[in-house]
This record gives C-alpha cells, structure tokens and sequence, in this order.
C-alpha cells in the first residue's frame, strides 16, 4: 500500500503521519499562474516561503511532494507564446524548490513538462476523467509517470478497473475518500469554476461561491441515498481493489484539520474503521479546526472578505445566507456530540460484496441496492434537515436572481 496525502501545510502533520505508508503529499500555493482544483478561498493563505519549508520538511521525513498544477482550463493561455513563458518560469521555479512530481489535468501540459522538465514525474490528476481503457492508455502513450483514475465514474465499476489494469504498466491511483454523486453532473462544470477560482490574475480576481458543491449537499439532503450513490471507498474494502491490482491510494482534504488528516490516513492504512463514515470523506467548505483562536478566526474572516465579500459582484444578503449554510455544514465534523449526519461504517459492512454489475446503465429507481443499504446506514437529524434543505432552497434563489 502507498498513501498519497493531502498537504495542509500543517508541520505537524508530516510528523505524524511518515511512519504510515505515506509516500507523498501533494498541495500547492491558494493561487498560481495554472490554478488547480480547489478555489483559493477553500485554502488557507501560503506563502512561497512557507511552501519551500514544507516540502524541505517533506523530504527530511522521507516523503515527496507533489505539486498540483491541475486546473482544468487555462483559458487557452498555453497556446500563447507569453502564456507558455508564464508557464514555463512557474515550472522553472519548481523545479528549484525540488518538487518531486506534478499533477496535470492538460494533455497540453503534460506533453510541455516532459519536453522542459524530464527531471519532474507527472501524474495525471482525477480532473483529466481517465475512466476506460483506451483513455488511460492514451495518457499512458504521452508519458505520464501515474494516472488517478476518474473516481465518480470508475469506483464502482469492477470490471472496467480490471481491464484498465491490465491495459497500462505505469501507476494507477485511486481516489478512496471523495464524496462526490456517481456519475455527477455537475463535474465538467465544477471543476472549470474551480480552477477560475485559483488562477492568479483571472479576470474573476478570485471570487466564488460554489455552486456545485452548494448543489451536490443538498441533494444529498434531499435523498440521503446519495450519501451511498458516491464514489467512496470504505477502508475495509481496499483489499477488493488491491486484488485487482490497485495500490496506491490518494486521500483528501486539503483543508481538513491535521487531527481529522491523521484519523483518515490511520482508517486507511490499517483498513478499519469504527464510526461514522463522513469522518473520512466528508469535505471541508474552507480552512477551520476546534482549536481555532481568535487570531485564527480574524484571519479567516480577513480571507473571505478577500475572496467573498464583494458587493459589486453579488447581494452580501446572498453572502450572509451562503455562509449561515457553510456554519450549518460544519455541524457535520463536530467533535463532540452525535452529527446531524451519520453514516455508519460498519453498517456498511458487505455494501461492495453483492453491488450490482453495469450499475452506470442501470436505473438507480429500479435498482433500489443502494436505496436498501441506506436504510439502514444512513441517518439524517430531521430538525436538521429540514431546516437545511429551506435555506438551501433561499440560496438558491439568490443565485438565480438577476
């Protein structure tokens, strides 16, 4: 087994986490040129500085770091002689601080690092949607070192999994802590607005309010089935997929606090876990921890002005609703006392063992394997949900108002 982990820049966490089978971890500046796949404001402020300890901090204890250059659009930027000299420096810059590997989600970018920079592994980030065996293996034929296959889509899918292992000799990752829908709709869009949203100098200067993700929680309120229709894996179930020849295994959140990091890698790297299931894959709607102090929260607010709080762009009544939720989603992390939201993981127990074959033709309605399993897993706080789904609904119209 070998764990890719996300970076909070927290040193702390390098040091408890390098005697598991953690080979990497991987994050990157709130902004860049390239941008990548989470929105500044989710992120906490990084200097380059800081940056550079960290991945010195890395290498002292034995893991590489990979730096995440995977945005999904550029905005045609690299096809510009201008655009690829931007590039070009950031990679240079790099390739000085002695980052071990890249992740791209741009065959254009992957084809401009392995002709400039031959000494940075590239791996193929989950935004490039590697889903089947003939797009892997074109990935494969442009040089990539590894390729994390598209998790919404592939996770579940046991047959096609085989055959891609089959098909490639470089690395395959798989992506076991993500919550997003099976077969998401939203994902093309999402991961576009994403990338906007970290790009230094894009004409959004940062701002953002992410819809898709407002969209996906509150259909998993909606119909607490889509807590199971996603694309996690249970860390009792890795054995499953290393059978088929799967072992390297990526774990998020990026902006999750050290304590829950730690409590996903030790879940994982000993394929057991006794609770509720959120605790390992549920995301973070921006950088925040219980052992907050006031500075810490002055500073948070100092960072959603920079990126939210823009009355120019939007309503601040729209904002102030928006945030309300992201205080009501932070009740599901709670530390002490039972979460609104509880997925329990041993319930879950025999979930994978009869899952249904060619579920991504099937009629999720007709098919109701998921919906029996929720029955008994999943439980919702009625209060809570209730009241969720109605301020759901106000952002919502918000959002939509012109």
């Amino acid at each position: 087994m070998r764990l890719s982990v996300a970076a909070n820049f927290d040193d702390e966490l390098i040091t408890r986490i390098k005697d598991y089978p953690v080979f990497e971890v991987y994050g990157k500046l709130p902004s860049d040129l390239v941008g990548g796949g989470r929105a500044s404001l989710m992120l906490a402020p990084l200097s380059t500085r800081r940056l550079r300890q960290h991945i010195e901090l890395a290498h002292r204890n034995g893991l590489q770091f990979n730096y995440l250059l995977n945005a999904a659009c550029l905005d045609n930027m690299e096809l510009t002689r201008s655009g690829r000299r931007r590039i070009y420096r950031l990679l240079q810059w790099l390739s000085d601080l002695e980052v071990d590997a890249v992740t791209v989600a741009i065959p254009f970018l992957l084809e401009f690092i392995k002709q400039h920079f031959p000494n940075l592994k590239v791996r193929v980030g989950v935004y490039a949607e590697a889903d089947h065996v003939l797009n892997v293996k074109h990935w494969a034929k442009m040089g990539a070192d590894s390729i994390t296959l598209n998790s919404p889509f592939v996770n579940r899918d046991f047959e096609t999994l085989a055959e891609i292992r089959r098909a490639v000799t470089c690395d395959l990752q798989l992506l076991v802590n993500n919550s997003c829908l099976q077969s998401c709709p939203y994902t093309a869009y999402h991961k576009v607005t994403l990338a906007h949203a970290s790009q230094a100098g894009h004409a959004s200067g940062g701002f953002f309010i992410d819809y898709c993700y407002l969209k996906c929680s509150f259909l998993k309120l909606l119909e607490p089935v889509n807590y199971l229709r996603s694309d996690w894996i249970r860390p009792e179930d890795l054995s499953r997929y290393e059978s088929l020849g799967y072992s390297t295994f990526k774990l998020t959140e990026r902006n999750a606090p050290t304590d829950i990091m730690v409590r996903r890698v030790k879940a994982y790297a000993e394929k057991s876990y006794e609770g509720n299931l959120l605790d390992l894959v549920q995301p973070f709607g921006y950088p925040t921890n219980d052992k907050e102090t006031v500075k810490d929260k002055l500073g948070r607010a100092w960072w959603l002005s920079k990126y939210v709080y823009r009355p120019w762009k939007t309503r601040l009544a729209q904002v102030r609703r928006a945030k309300r939720l992201a205080e009501k989603r932070g009740m599901l992390h709670r530390s002490k006392g039972e979460a609104p939201v509880v997925v329990d993981n041993r319930a879950l127990d025999g979930f994978l063992e009869s899952f249904p074959k060619g579920c991504r033709s099937r009629d999720c309605e007709e098919c109701q394997y998921c919906h029996q399993w929720s029955d008994r897993a999943v439980q919702v706080a009625p209060e809570y949900r209730e009241e969720c789904l109605k301020l759901y609904e106000k952002v919502f119209q918000d959002l939509l108002a012109v």
